[in-house]
């Protein structure tokens, strides 16, 4: 998919929560000192790289699949693919993506 495409929504977010369970992703959810959680992260490494979604709130969510090979998959430095927006569309997205780059 290049960066120009986009993809209808196909998910909404439960609904793209599940099938990430369903892929593999391992989810944690950081909190703040009062126990507050500040976001939702899932990862999966899978092939050659590491896809992660965070999802801060219903409309910011965000998707990155990064080389293998990143030390900080938090903050990486190189990144294949990235996107950034309403949580149906990017979940969307990056459910469409193919297993290998």
């Amino acid at each position: 998919m290049s960066s120009a495409e986009v993809v209808a929504p196909v998910f909404d977010i439960e609904t793209g929560l599940q099938e990430l369970v369903a892929r593999g992703y391992q989810f944690v959810h950081p909190a703040d000192e009062r126990g507050e959680v500040l976001a939702v992260v899932g990862v999966r490494v899978h092939d050659d790289v590491v896809d992660v979604v965070r999802l801060n709130a219903e409309d910011d969510v965000v998707a990155i699949r990064m080389p293998g090979t990143e030390e900080n998959i938090f903050e990486p430095e190189r990144w294949l693919w990235r996107r950034r927006g309403e949580g149906a569309q990017v979940l969307t997205e990056i459910l469409s993506l193919p297993d290998a780059c």
